[in-house]
């Protein structure tokens, strides 16, 4: 295919409609879009706004866990929650779009339509740090330098296409690109905060609860060490008139509480200690919400949609253990799972079982494999081992039990594929073909996740497992993920509407040995490789859901993950202070578009006094 006919395909640019091959030339526009609209280029405000919202008011949430730094982008301590409000990045995404990125520090951008090798950024004159500093080149370059060479690896890994970084001038910097094959970097590079260089040159890698200069629409407020950290609306911040901040960013102050359970977190929201709460335990939703302050009409909870895929929330088996290399094992631990009667009797029956990786969007694979997915798979089969490649080409189900408890269908299935795979029992013990005992253990931090944990470990035990759940704190459960030191542990893979390069950090095989990178599985698979390569190399939509739905095929039939359940949509629960506009983003709850009701917060901090 001719390269610049790729190109428009991938990058739709709304301020020029067409461009002949014989004429192409380097293109100076507002908007990029990868494989998606740029619908926005020229409207006033983005549609899920309100321009005359009011200002005031604080926004307050919770947190898990706790904190001892300011900077989430080094690869040690543990940052605090929402230090993203302090910076602004070069472009800020649509939350109605796929992948299309609008001006926040940078107003344009140049590009060659027959050369996507680079990219150049124009710094919006106005930008300013909160010192009242110029936002420079100078900054943009320092910032991704910091980022590339000390940054947390599965961000490094995501960012490996950029070969240099040049200043052109004060307003000008240029993204140099190892190939022009990955097109959506030309936008992933838009995307990340921009510090000010004196500012990383000094503290960069520095454990510190004070934050490096930003440039964005918050400052650090009060931090109250472990137990809360507040956000101050910056009263002289540069971009509150870009098109994209027009409605946005109206709460004076934006609180995180920190709690160390979710059990405790709930009772804090009943007694108004934070006023917004996404409710993600479905008992709480079911049947919590019925004391007085609900009573009271002081409580709204809506459900919101959203066309995004559902997060794979999953127990994670790490391929790095011997024990878990051989699929039949993990075949066996998927079925040992019994997600009907942990749905009926814990969640009230209002999750799904996620039976893809993009589950609820365009992107997830149903029925057998479509003709193009075919052709895409064909080449692939010969690398698969049996039970993947069989799984591959059949229509997805995962187990399903009957729902009183016993999943005794499950766990007979899984004992004939572990006798299948070489174990054997001895005195009522499980061991492993080379004779060494069948020992696995779960890691987990908090509380949340051990009602949901034990019953599966009950069940592993009555398969003969030596099966234990390890619970640790905070710090030392992410130092041993990053060190890929588990046998199991629930992970979480969001996943937006334009997946692409990112997937190599979650399934690639090079991410797999790298520390820090997000592949805890440990996959090391060939078809996957390439898959994940031709997505990243995607020259339209069409193929970005079929790159999509055959690596959603390949992953579930690796067996390398027992989904859990999640929801389409996201439950809120807010106190009756807030106020959205009447049609909400598709892709997100749009937080950061909402605004307080001064009338309706004295009403309820008058109530919440008596």
């Amino acid at each position: 295919m001719i390269k610049n006919t790729m190109l428009k395909t991938v990058l739709l640019v709304a301020v020029v409609s067409w461009i002949p091959a014989s004429i192409a030339v380097p293109i100076t526009t507002t908007a990029l879009g990868h494989n998606s609209t740029t619908e926005y280029i020229d409207v006033p405000f983005m549609p899920y706004a309100n321009p005359n919202a009011p200002t005031g008011g604080t926004l307050s949430l919770d947190a898990r866990g706790t904190f001892n730094a300011a900077n989430k982008w080094m690869i040690t301590g543990v940052a605090m929650v929402g230090t993203d409000y302090l910076y602004d990045t070069l472009m800020t995404g649509s939350l109605n779009e796929a992948f299309t990125m609008y001006p926040q520090l940078a107003s344009k951008v140049t590009y060659d339509p027959d050369d996507t090798s680079w990219i150049i950024y124009h710094i919006n004159p106005a930008a300013r740090f909160w010192d009242g500093s110029a936002v420079t080149s100078h900054d943009v370059k320092a910032t991704y330098d910091a980022i590339l060479n000390k940054g947390p690896m599965y961000i490094r890994s995501y960012l490996g296409d950029i070969k240099d970084i040049e200043i052109i001038d004060k307003q000008r910097v240029k993204f140099v690109f190892a190939s022009d094959d990955n097109k959506e970097i030309l936008l992933t590079v838009g995307q990340f905060p921009v510090f000010a260089k004196t500012s990383i040159d000094a503290d960069f890698e520095k454990i510190s609860l004070t934050p490096l200069m930003g440039s964005g629409p918050y400052k650090l407020g009060r931090v109250d060490a472990g137990r809360s950290v507040s956000y101050i609306r910056d009263p002289n911040y540069w971009g509150r008139d870009l098109m994209v901040n027009r409605g946005r960013y109206n709460f004076d102050m934006i609180k995180f509480v920190y709690y160390q359970s979710d059990e405790i977190a709930f009772e804090g929201f009943k007694s108004g200690q934070y006023r917004f709460r996404p409710e993600n335990k479905a008992s709480n939703w079911a049947t919590g919400y019925n004391f007085p302050a609900v009573k009271a009409g002081m409580i709204n909870k809506e459900s919101i949609s959203s066309e995004n895929p559902v997060p794979m929330q999953a127990l994670v088996m790490n391929m790095r253990r011997p024990i878990f290399q051989d699929i039949r094992v993990r075949q066996a631990l998927t079925a040992a799972y019994d997600f009907e009667w942990m749905n009926k009797t814990l969640f009230h029956g209002q999750y799904e079982r996620l039976q893809s990786f993009f589950h609820g969007s365009e992107l997830a694979a149903t029925g057998t494999p479509s003709a193009a997915e075919m052709q895409v798979l064909s080449p692939l089969l010969s690398k698969l081992e049996p039970v993947q490649r069989q799984a591959v080409l059949a229509e997805w189900q995962l187990p399903t039990s009957d729902g009183s408890g016993f999943n005794r269908e499950g766990l007979l299935q899984a004992r004939q594929l572990l006798l299948d795979a070489g174990f054997y029992y001895e005195d009522m013990q499980l061991y492993q073909p080379d004779g060494a005992l069948a020992q696995i253990e779960i890691l987990m931090t908090g509380e949340t996740m051990g009602r949901v944990l034990l019953p599966y470990i009950r069940n592993l035990k009555r398969l003969g497992f030596d099966a234990t759940l390890r619970q640790v704190d905070g710090p030392q459960y992410y130092e041993r993920v990053r060190r890929f030191d588990y046998d199991m542990v629930v992970d979480v893979f969001a996943q937006s509407l334009s997946p692409g390069a990112e997937q190599a950090a979650f399934w690639g095989s090079a991410a797999a040995d790298q520390p820090g990178n997000r592949n805890t599985a440990g996959i090391k698979n060939t078809a996957v490789d390439e898959i994940t390569a031709a997505l990243a190399n995607a020259e339209n939509r069409d193929e970005i859901v079929l790159y999509t739905q055959v690596l959603d095929r390949l992953l579930r039939a690796g067996h390398y993950v027992v989904p859990l359940y999640g929801k389409s949509g996201t439950n809120v629960a807010y106190w009756d202070q807030y106020r959205h506009t009447e049609k909400l983003p598709t892709n997100a709850v749009g937080i950061d578009y909402w605004w307080v009701d001064k009338e309706a917060e004295a009403r309820i901090n008058k109530y919440l006094r008596q």
